[in-house]
């Protein structure tokens, strides 16, 4: 690292200012759900129709997701927010009590804004993090609301 960069607290305190949306990655691995909380989820590409998201190196769901090669964004509404805790967490059953549903490419959580249907296009190690590319198969918009924002540290535009 050279003298002139940034750390990881300027970085966290500046980039905390762009407000980002909130979802949860989901897959299956032997029949078993799993996923985590992501907000660094984009739109990349119409055409071909790509996303990315950039899972951490230590999660411990992103190395199952990976292994089946597909992989359900589900975006999170902004009454939410306690899934987004919960698939934030460690050690917990994070479906235990939540509704899903299961499709060809991993778990559709239920009240979800929509659900954005992938498979693996490419992955890109980038810093503590991986670039994950999705080739879009299926967009399923699921209800009408707000959604569940990030910003400045906490949930909502009033942090």
């Amino acid at each position: 690292m050279t003298s002139d960069a940034a750390s990881a607290a300027e970085m966290r305190r500046v980039m905390g200012t762009f407000v980002s949306g909130v979802t949860v990655v989901a897959g299956m691995s032997d029949g078993v759900p799993v996923g985590f909380a992501c907000q660094s989820f984009a739109s990349v590409s119409l055409e071909p129709p790509l996303v990315l998201f950039c899972p951490a190196h230590t999660s411990r769901s992103w190395p199952l997701i990976q292994a089946t090669g597909r992989f359900v964004v589900n975006v999170l509404a902004a009454d939410q927010e306690d899934l987004c805790v919960r698939f934030a967490t460690r050690d917990v059953d994070k479906f235990a009590d939540v509704g899903w549903t299961e499709t060809p490419w991993g778990p559709a959580l239920d009240g979800v804004l929509s659900t954005v249907r992938c498979e693996v296009e490419a992955v890109h190690p980038a810093g503590d993090h991986d670039i994950v590319i999705g080739h879009v198969r299926e967009l399923v918009p699921h209800r009408d609301a707000g959604p569940l924002v990030f910003f400045r540290g906490a949930f909502g535009l009033d942090s």
